[in-house]
């Protein structure tokens, strides 16, 4: 199939008229398309090779990536909504420098195409809609890592540089995000209606939502109910796994959370390198409101306000009721991950006194974080494998609180029912060797910058597939020294 055979089924374009706003995207000189992904080609029914090799299938990707060219079916809005930023609640927000060109039909069901970069709506707020070639970047590699590691997201179909030149931090390269998502709808759209007092267009929303999106909460007693409780039940999901894999997403806001609890709009994001609880990535946020251990607090509360945004349909006593499984469900399925990184099997209590005092010794000693994991594939109780260990926490072998640790590890391992081969292959499957972390990612961005996109294809290739080890790739598996400067993002990063 080629890009002209996609089918287009825009049922946002056919809801009221201030749900969004048309908007032509600006069409901008000498773009250059510097990667196509695979996982997004597939989501579409496309062939990615053929989109990268074919002419005249390049030239049209190109246009699109471009602004130049739109394809049959699309009609390209600029959707509103509003939010609350930083806890503070702003009603001018909408797509600033984004435009959903169309809603694709395939197979497995729809697949928005959003075109990041695609200059000024009416919600740009002043800004000039373009995308820098720095946070398209990091945006396309975010969504193949976190696809890789399994973990609900936005992907990207391909990232492209221009000619054109924008002003942020520094002038930098402009640029264009091809996003794919299964839908954009956000906690936002029903806090903007909410705000309006529109509990029509809220009712008639949530029927989108499960029409489309649910289909089986069609026949739920109480549908409404059933979606409120679907995406706290995903979002629940989500939040562990970021706490998991140690995924900081720096902006929470309310606008960026998305109702079927996929990961959205990545800004100042950051994966944990050496291990900080309060790790806060984002030059911005002074309070450390979003930091990486107050995510799943701010995700609860987010919740709440969509709670709010849904009374107009749902009893206030039954919000209540589902917002409390919240926390045991992102609890439960947070304990599922960390006993999979461990390579436990079976349920144990004790084993979240177990997680915690691993995590307390990774944080006592600023180890890294995914190469500690890692340490453990190996590990089967003797010297060698305890040195190892200490050597991934780069503390000495007789660290009193690593040997009692290590003590209880092997004593729980040994009440596991498998082999350790089966614990070690168990173990590989969802400890990753390539992490998408930030001066990795901010090497690729240089080498784009300078005209070299081969190291953006090759990254992308091993997060896309971060738990199998390539020969010759050690460099891409590389931790910051300790005395590195701090993680410090801006929004437009």
């Amino acid at each position: 199939m080629t890009l002209h055979d996609l089918r287009f089924d825009n049922a946002w374009a056919k809801f009221p008229d201030d749900f969004f706003t048309r908007v032509t995207p600006t069409p901008w000189s000498g773009t250059r398309v510097l990667d196509v992904s695979p996982l997004g080609a597939s989501q579409l029914g496309l062939d990615a090779e053929a989109l990268w090799r074919d002419e005249d299938e390049h030239a049209t990707l190109t246009s699109l990536m471009a602004g130049r060219k739109l394809l049959p079916g699309m009609e390209p809005i600029a959707q509103k909504y509003t939010g609350h930023q930083f806890g503070s609640y702003n009603p001018a927000l909408g797509d600033g420098r984004g435009l959903l060109l169309g809603e694709a039909v395939t197979d497995s069901g729809f697949v928005d195409l959003h075109l990041k970069g695609a200059g000024q709506t009416p919600y740009s707020r002043f800004g000039d809609g373009r995308a820098v070639l720095r946070s398209s970047i990091r945006e396309y590699l975010a969504g193949e890592a976190m696809a890789g590691l399994g973990i609900p997201t936005t992907t990207a179909l391909a990232v492209a540089v221009n000619e054109e030149k924008v002003m942020r931090e520094r002038v930098e390269p402009g640029a264009t995000l091809l996003r794919l998502s299964e839908s954009h709808v956000r906690f936002g759209h029903f806090e903007w209606l909410y705000q309006r007092q529109r509990p029509e267009d809220i009712e008639r929303l949530a029927w989108h939502v499960i029409e489309r999106h649910r289909p089986l909460l069609r026949e739920a007693e109480a549908p409404f109910e059933a979606l409120f409780e679907d995406t706290v039940t995903r979002t629940a999901d989500l939040i562990a796994a970021w706490q998991a894999y140690g995924f900081v997403h720096a902006v929470m806001n309310t606008d960026n959370m998305s109702l079927l609890g996929l990961t959205i709009d990545y800004g100042p994001y950051a994966f944990m390198d050496r291990y900080q609880p309060r790790l806060v990535p984002n030059h911005t946020d002074a309070e450390g409101r979003y930091a990486f251990n107050q995510q799943p607090g701010v995700a609860l509360w987010n919740l709440a306000v969509l709670a709010q945004s849904l009374t107009p349909l749902i009893d206030v006593e039954r919000l209540r009721a589902i917002l409390d499984t919240f926390e045991p469900r992102l609890q439960s399925t947070y304990a599922d991950y960390m006993r999979q990184r461990l390579g436990l099997a079976e349920k144990w209590e004790e084993d979240h006194a177990l997680v915690s005092s691993w995590l307390a010794l990774l944080e006592k000693h600023s180890a890294d974080f995914h190469g500690a994991f890692l340490s453990l594939v190996d590990y089967d109780g003797s010297q060698a494998s305890f040195a190892d260990v200490a050597a991934a926490l780069e503390c000495e072998p007789d660290d009193d609180a690593l040997v009692q640790w290590l003590r209880h590890y092997t004593d729980r391992l040994a009440q596991e029912p498998r082999s350790r081969q089966q614990r070690h292959d168990a173990m590989a499957s969802v400890n990753p060797r390539y992490v998408l972390r930030t001066h990795l990612a901010q090497s690729v961005i240089e080498s784009a910058e300078a005209g070299d996109s081969e190291p953006l294809r090759t990254f992308r290739e091993l997060l896309a597939d971060p738990f199998t080890e390539r020969p010759d790739m050690d460099v891409w598996q590389q931790v910051p020294s300790r005395n590195a400067p701090p993680v410090n993002l801006s929004c437009s990063s």
